[in-house]
């Protein structure tokens, strides 16, 4: 009998895979959905023309790094990512990267960080909110371009988008605060004790009504989940955000009729007013506040005010402040109004306070 030429008993295995990734010249946490997509992940190993085979199929179908990097993740015939797909990736980052290495001794964080994670990625990538990242998307988005920096940078924590540990951390922590019973939900009354009733019970309530669930994703009634919660605390700690301002914008669009009316508007001001009333402070008449709003937002059409409105009027965080975060609003009312147009002017991409 002749024996097969040795490269065909040749394989690797999933510790040796960073090795061939780099040499193919594929960024280096590439290397567990290269290694499961040429079938390591059912055998624990990958033969040499397994891998070939799929390196071949992937060049001759792929044309960019993002093409490539979906086919490498997304389930048989789908063009797109859903959010499990990601699973795989981030739990080779946890045990593989060399700033998570404490995270060994703490299996239990691992399911939590990889969940943060995954959320930012959606919050940032999935700009159609459909719970699937597109190659249009990923091509738009920083997302592998911060990928690759894990391979740089053995601090994780310098790596502020998506993956920092820290930022991981506060999140967390601010969600165990309100999870008294620790079942990974938390109902209205414990998000309204978030930053000390900073809240609307009216804005929480358009929260829980399944205004901001994305894609086919259903919410349980009055439960919030951590990944919900991750949402919530990102958008309503940077409300000039795109997607915070599309969060906020659905919430307070209680007919979904892509406008928002100043019956909509009276509507949350008013609770606003009350708490105002109960603090001794006389609050300005919806009138005169309308006034304010409309000359903030400048909108294009009379008597409403669009998502496209509030975005162009980089004054967004100002206008939803006001109608649903009483302590927010009344900072912003103490302020000099020329302060805060110059300081809307600096980058968006400035570091979010509330992470440091």
């Amino acid at each position: 009998m002749t024996p097969r030429p040795l490269i065909s008993r040749l394989h690797f295995t999933a510790s040796s895979a960073a090795f061939v990734d780099v040499a193919c010249g594929y960024p280096l946490y590439w290397k567990a959905p290269l290694f499961n997509a040429a079938g390591g992940e059912r055998t624990g190993f990958v033969s040499v023309h397994s891998f070939i085979a799929t390196w071949r199929k992937l060049l001759h179908s792929c044309h960019d790094d993002s093409s490539m990097f979906i086919c490498l993740l997304a389930k048989p015939s789908c063009s797109y990512l859903e959010q499990e797909d990601f699973i795989p990736l981030m739990q080779d980052i946890v045990d593989t990267h060399p700033g998570l290495t404490f995270l060994k001794d703490a299996p239990e964080f691992h399911s939590r960080y990889i969940t943060t994670v995954i959320q930012r990625i959606f919050y940032v990538v999935n700009r159609s909110w459909s719970g699937r990242v597109t190659m249009t998307e990923l091509r738009r988005s920083n997302f592998l371009q911060t990928l690759a920096l894990l391979e740089e940078e053995d601090d994780i924590n310098q790596i502020t988008d998506y993956f920092s540990y820290e930022h991981f951390y506060v999140i967390y922590c601010k969600f165990w605060e309100l999870d008294t019973d620790h079942d990974l939900y938390i109902d209205p009354k414990d998000l309204a004790r978030y930053n000390d009733h900073a809240s609307s019970n009216r804005i929480i309530e358009r929260m829980f009504s399944g205004a901001v669930t994305r894609g086919n994703s259903v919410q349980r009634e009055n439960r919030m989940s951590y990944a919900e919660f991750v949402w919530f605390l990102i958008s309503e700690e940077d409300k000039k955000n795109p997607t915070s301002i599309e969060y906020w914008f659905r919430c307070m669009d209680m007919d979904g009729d892509g406008v928002l009316s100043m019956f909509e508007l009276e509507y949350f001001y008013e609770e606003q007013c009350e708490r105002m009333e109960g603090m001794g402070i006389e609050p300005l008449p919806f009138q005169d506040l309308l006034c304010q709003m409309l000359d903030l937002v400048k909108p294009k059409s009379q008597g409403k005010i669009t998502l496209s409105d509030l975005k162009r009027c980089r004054m967004a965080h100002i206008f939803l402040d006001t109608f649903f975060n009483l302590e927010k609003y009344l900072d912003h009312e103490q302020r000099d109004p020329f302060a805060l147009q110059k300081v809307c002017s600096l980058s968006a991409t400035a570091t979010i306070d509330w992470l440091e």
